[in-house]
């Protein structure tokens, strides 16, 4: 299938769509195709970084995925987000789950990093779409302001920087702060 500028998409069509080229990822918005944008070095490093942490506290407890598209509902119609990192607890893991296709259902956790030409208020509002169709917390980390944001679905969001600890009842064990993040990630603090 070619891609139209502003063709419509079921499910099915977008989830049957070939690899786009090069490195381009695609999620489905509104029916349409819109391209994700490539991650940069320290933005795959902020992702190696917390994927090695998650997967340090929740090992054996499910599945720590960079990249990996979900099938979710937005506004009453299908929305496929592919975040940065999500997590997903065995007891959520469908049994008949394609692996090769959309996750099926909502993660316990997407991790969304803000990436040049991105806003906070648009991960703000994209992370509220992301509890409003189900999953359970969202972090959106913020290079920039050194910061960690949790949004939960029955609570205002927390804005976590420095050494202040994460922690979190539905990961038990997870115990990092933001600056050991980016110590992990190995990008130091700009000064001034």
């Amino acid at each position: 299938m070619v891609l139209q500028f502003n063709q419509q998409l079921t499910l099915e069509e977008f989830l049957n769509l070939p690899p786009g080229e090069g490195d381009i990822t695609y999620e489905l918005v509104d029916g349409k195709a819109i391209p994700k944008m490539s991650p940069k070095k320290f933005h795959s490093k902020l992702t190696r970084a917390l994927l090695n942490l998650i997967e340090k506290c929740c090992e054996d407890k499910g599945e720590v995925c960079p990249e990996l598209a979900i099938a979710l509902t937005r506004h009453g119609r299908n929305w496929v987000p592919t975040p940065d990192l999500l997590y997903i607890s065995n007891e959520r893991l469908p049994d008949d789950w394609d692996e090769e296709g959309a996750c099926s259902v909502p993660p316990d956790l997407a991790i969304e990093i803000i990436s040049p030409g991105q806003t906070f208020g648009q991960m703000a509002l994209k992370a509220q779409d992301y509890l409003n169709a189900g999953v359970l917390r969202v972090w959106v980390v913020d290079s920039k302001a050194r910061s960690i944001t949790v949004f939960y679905p029955d609570a205002a969001p927390h804005t976590y920087v420095g050494d202040e600890i994460i922690t979190d009842s539905l990961f038990e064990g997870l115990q990092f702060s933001v600056e050991a993040v980016f110590k992990l990630a190995k990008i130091p603090a700009k000064n001034g």
